[in-house]
């Protein structure tokens, strides 16, 4: 007979073991159990769903362990003091010719550009073949896109058509879902409607397989399921190292592997982001009324999040996949710093949260819904880090940095898809002129990623939309300042709301914007200067001048420097052209409504 008798020692279950035998006397020994760690919700939830594998790119993990993985990434970050590690030295660069060097007759392939990171990378990749280069990218995994549908407006979209990526028929082949009206809420404050900005739900998954297809066609090759090892630049060439021993050479790699680029650690010498845009929500099914959605909805105060405080914002919009399906986010921006929320942290709340902002929302005054009746069909969750020092200047030759790698997203965006298609013309001219020209130094490469004072004055929303851990503001001033804002802009009209919506920053619509708050509501001037601080605004003012300066060159000064470039130097066209395009594009003109 087997004995079982369960005895606590110091607060942990003590399990003794023993068979008994008739007449004898069985001594018994003690097993200790350790005490299993209960699993979260969010364990619970993700492990119950089937996902499939990951692939490149922001959002295209879905699993726990991946959650795990990033949330440790996270820990690092906001542990390190200055730098987060000693980066990998990626890049080397090797002062003497490629062709005289041993490695020459070791190339597998030669090219005009090397794009490494397929996920947006298919993109530019594509946009250059269509203007006659040789074109190749590297990919470490399968280049496909994500299941969880991106979303942006019909007029971004056409950007991919105007460069030559995409035809027209092309954007309602990749539309999974359109919706409006679309708002912009502030809790107990008001909301604000407008229609069609981010209003189509786009799949990553078809919209990229779109792309691919044509860049085949147009004589692109992809290398999937391969890692970049190094980069070596000389000065004919660069040379690309990659997992497995494969050697490429081209004239200009293209570095679009994202915010965790290893290059671009290298470059930022492994420099904490100065701000952090931690995103998680899912794309669930169960959402009876689903037809308009949330560009952003705003949490009426501060929550306790883990061990920090955060500001918490809301995104939500029908997902393609189905009548009943809706994607939902829950985003806040933090510094990074030791007690910072981690994403599962994030989740846990979210758990909790989302069924209440639902309630709230437009299409469920009622009831809003229950998270028992709702099917997770993905978790979502991902890190967007931002740097003050953005975009990213050129730090070598041959080597460039595009999207999120080359810092040109918005501070307060997480996902930089629309910033893509907004650069993605100017990009590919550019480059296209570089590599027939032999323009590939450092200097001229970084005229292309040059210094843009809207996108630098963007940098006081981000902070001012950051929860303080130690404050002396009400708070409740976040939502405050931003229904205040919006409904300023709203009074000044579409040419003042819909840019800033899209993440274009002007110098006129701000200064209106800035010159009606201070009229309305002058009370909140003071909690202003206390959630920023005095150093901030200064720096602020700073790039505020430098947008209205770059407003005054762009409608001004390029009308009479523009007819005269091509009696210019080719090399010095070159050069003015990118000036021209950093005073169009740094001030906002570039947008049209």
């Amino acid at each position: 007979m087997i004995l079982l008798r369960l005895q606590p020692i110091n607060g942990l279950t003590h399990l003794t073991v023993g068979t008994s035998f008739p007449h004898k006397k069985c001594r018994r020994r003690p097993l200790l159990l350790r005490p299993q760690a209960v699993p979260s919700r969010t364990q619970r939830i993700m492990e119950s769903i089937s996902v499939s594998g990951e692939v490149g790119g922001a959002g295209g993990a879905y699993s726990y362990e991946a959650l795990k993985r990033l949330d440790q990434l996270w820990s690092g970050i906001c542990s390190a003091q200055e730098a987060v590690q000693e980066p990998q030295q990626v890049v080397s660069t090797i002062p003497s010719l490629f062709r005289s060097s041993d490695l020459a007759d070791k190339a597998e392939g030669s090219y005009d550009v090397l794009v490494c990171g397929g996920t947006l990378g298919i993109f530019i990749a594509t946009a250059l073949c269509a203007r006659g280069l040789q074109v190749a990218i590297v990919e470490r995994n399968v280049l496909k896109g994500r299941e969880q549908e991106w979303n942006i407006s019909r007029k971004e979209l056409l950007e991919l058509v105007e460069v030559g990526v995409l035809e027209e028929d092309d954007i309602e082949g990749a539309t999974a879902v359109q919706f409006n009206p679309n708002r912009c809420g502030f809790e107990r404050k008001g909301d604000i409607w407008v229609n069609d900005i981010l209003n189509l739900g786009v799949s990553p998954e078809k919209l990229i397989d779109i792309v691919k297809t044509r860049f085949i066609s147009l004589g692109g090759v992809i290398f999937e399921g391969c890692s970049v090892s190094s980069i070596n630049v000389y000065e004919d060439a660069a040379v690309l190292k990659l997992s497995g021993g494969k050697i490429l050479s081209c004239r200009l790699i293209i570095d679009a592997m994202g915010n965790f680029s290893p290059v671009v650690k290298q470059i930022r010498g492994g420099k904490k982001p100065d701000g952090v845009c931690l995103v998680v929500g899912t794309c669930a099914r169960g959402f009876e009324t689903n037809s308009n959605s949330d560009v952003i909805f705003s949490s009426s105060s501060i929550k306790k999040v883990g061990d920090s405080k955060a500001q918490l914002f809301w995104e939500a919009f029908p997902a393609g996949s189905g009548p009943l399906d809706r994607t939902t986010y829950m985003f806040t921006y933090v510094e990074p710093q030791p007690g910072s929320p981690k994403l599962e942290e994030l989740l846990e709340a979210y758990w909790d949260l989302m069924p209440e902002y639902q309630a709230k929302s437009f299409y469920a005054f009622s009831s809003g819904v229950s998270l028992d009746n709702l099917e997770i069909l993905r978790v979502i969750y991902g890190i967007f880090p931002t740097y003050r020092q953005s975009p990213l200047p050129a730090a070598f030759s041959r080597v460039l940095q595009f999207g999120d790698a080359s810092g040109i997203q918005s501070p307060v965006s997480f996902g930089g898809f629309g910033s893509l298609t907004r650069h993605l013309g100017r990009l590919s001219a550019g480059i296209h002129e570089a590599i027939n020209g032999d323009y590939l130094d450092s200097y001229n490469l970084s005229l292309l990623n040059p210094y843009m004072p809207n996108l630098s004055a963007s940098w006081l929303f981000q902070r001012a939309m950051s929860a303080k851990q130690q404050s002396n503001v009400p708070t409740d001033f976040i939502n405050e300042l931003l229904y205040t804002n919006f409904s300023c802009m709203q009074r000044l009209g579409d040419p003042v709301l819909r840019p800033f919506l899209q993440d274009v920053v002007q110098f006129d619509p701000l200064s209106k914007t800035l010159g009606l708050v201070m009229l309305t509501n002058p009370q909140i001037l003071p909690s202003i200067f206390k959630q920023v601080g005095i150093p901030v605004l200064l720096d602020w003012c700073r790039h505020f001048l430098g947008l209205g300066y770059y407003t005054l060159l762009s409608t001004f000064a390029d009308p009479i420097v523009r007819p005269f470039l091509h009696t210019l130097p080719s090399k010095t066209s070159f050069q003015w052209k990118r000036h021209l395009e950093a005073w169009k594009y740094g001030s906002g003109l570039d947008y049209k409504l």
